[in-house]
């Protein structure tokens, strides 16, 4: 039953990955029609009609205290996270985002470790995460070795991968809640749609009539949204809950070393865009370290 479990946890992780891997190429094209913050509401309003729709009921709480934990997944996790994100690529290049991102899995084994009295840093897990970066950085370049520091957007895309850290956080504590994944992920999408809102007054909607006529009236626009809210983010937002109730969060976050080769090859087949040598020992170097982080961790567990 355990090893079925975890089967199940794997392939959900695995699947989630792959799917946030390839949301690039839809991001890139509604960019064309709307702004990254129209895309963010657009993406997560749809992804909690889609929850709704499977879960119309609300999670019973064991105490009205424990709904902070899903307004701070939903601020951590959805609006801070995906708005600093986003914004980190207006001021710095997106190799750096893509590197700067991808420690997440360092803060979420930091702040398990703090708070959760999990054991996760050791020195297995620091080697792996070592050799993950350097092959993150390489997949990043591919080929084009350009890294410019730029405070304001490096900053942002570390608070990005710091709120991510707290997500992961919020998420053991709601798993441990035993609710419904489905109720519980909309329940922090209620909550990240809510906190985005007020965003709104600083860069807002376009009322324009006929531009949202034709944008809105694009078929390409809506299966892209659709795609987003209802897949990579509905979807996937409960399958990774699962994931990480399932593997254990550090374990599953761990995963997101693999998002950056997912693209390159996704982008190499989809798009036609070519991979270099560099490209593809940092895809080989990035799965090493995850696997020296996996086998080693098991070893310490016996």
């Amino acid at each position: 039953m355990t090893k079925n479990r975890s089967a199940l946890g794997l392939f959900f992780a695995v699947l989630s990955i792959f799917i946030w891997g390839i949301t690039f190429v839809s991001t890139k094209y509604l960019l064309r029609s709307f702004s990254a913050y129209e895309i963010l509401v657009l993406r997560f309003v749809l992804a909690y009609a889609g929850l709704w729709c499977l879960r119309p009921k609300l999670p019973r709480l064991p105490q009205k205290k424990h709904e902070i934990y899903f307004a701070l997944a939903g601020l951590s996790g959805v609006t801070a996270y995906q708005f600093m994100e986003n914004l980190a690529i207006s001021y710095t290049s997106a190799s750096n985002v893509s590197i700067i991102v991808s420690i997440c899995p360092i803060f979420t084994a930091i702040f398990a470790q703090i708070f959760l009295k999990e054991k996760h840093l050791t020195v297995a897990f620091v080697i792996g995460f070592l050799l993950a970066i350097f092959g993150i950085a390489l997949v990043s370049f591919n080929g084009v070795v350009v890294f410019h520091l730029s405070p304001k957007g490096d900053f942002l895309a570390l608070g990005a991968a710091l709120c991510w850290g707290v997500y992961s956080l919020c998420v053991s504590k709601i798993n441990a809640l035993e609710l419904d994944s489905i109720q519980t992920t909309r329940r922090i999408f209620f909550w990240a749609v809510v906190l985005m809102l007020p965003i709104g007054f600083f860069t807002g909607f376009t009322f324009d009539a006929s531009v949202n006529a034709a944008r809105f009236a694009n078929p390409l626009n809506w299966l892209n949204l659709c795609f987003l809210g209802l897949g990579a983010s509905a979807f996937c937002f409960a399958a990774w809950n699962i994931a990480c109730d399932t593997l254990g969060t550090v374990r599953a976050t761990v995963g997101i070393y693999l998002i950056p080769v997912v693209t390159i090859v996704f982008a190499h087949f989809v798009l036609g865009e070519s991979i270099s040598l560099m490209g593809a020992i940092g895809a080989a170097l990035t799965i090493a370290g995850l696997f020296v982080s996996e086998i080693k961790r098991r070893k310490i567990e016996r």
